[in-house]
């Protein structure tokens, strides 16, 4: 380590774990032609239904293909889905499996009388499914908050996103009915 570094990291007390750049949950290739911006709440069902009705076709015709990459946006509709999202980030090298594991068993872990119940199904899904995060530290985490309710703002002032999901395809709000087969017609007019 350089020693301006380290003297940033005795006076400041930084360290590069709890530093580290949050960075957006990503499909695909990085220099693929065509990018998927998916604006989505962890506890909308119909976000859910995206990712097992469409998001297995489009990966397997498109993104794995490296024609197309798909980022995942939060914009979350309540508070669950806000701490839902904040944990998606946490571990940042096992994001999109989080993400991904939470909208599969979306229903193991969205029930609850109030928050406090949600969380702690959201705290025992969390265990259950293998995935070692310090719950209370990651939901209280100020930065990931920003982050996240940064997506939803940006979400609303650059696309007009009111709705979740909400599909970008190259800077463009998809305006038909999400279904695989709107989408790949869209996708392929613009190979």
């Amino acid at each position: 380590m350089n020693k301006l570094f380290i003297f940033l990291i005795l006076i400041f007390g930084l360290t590069t774990s709890a530093n580290a750049e949050i960075k957006r949950i990503v499909s695909g290739n990085q220099n693929a032609k065509i990018t998927i911006i998916a604006y989505e709440s962890l506890t909308c069902s119909h976000c859910a239904n995206f990712h097992k009705d469409v998001y297995p076709s489009l990966k397997k015709d498109f993104i794995d293909t490296g024609l197309v990459k798909i980022e995942f946006r939060h914009f979350p509709l309540d508070i669950a889905a806000l701490n839902a999202s904040k944990i998606s980030l946490c571990k940042q090298d096992q994001s999109l499996e989080i993400l991904e594991k939470l909208y599969s068993n979306q229903q193991a872990w969205i029930k609850g009388k109030g928050i406090e119940e949600v969380n702690n199904n959201l705290k025992e899904f969390l265990k259950k499914a293998g995935f070692d995060i310090d719950f209370e530290k990651c939901i209280s985490n100020k930065e990931i908050e920003d982050y996240v309710l940064n997506d939803r703002i940006e979400g609303t002032k650059n696309f007009k996103v009111n709705s979740t999901p909400t599909i970008i395809i190259n800077n463009e709000k998809f305006e038909k009915s999400l279904n695989y087969k709107n989408l790949k017609k869209t996708l392929e007019k613009l190979i």
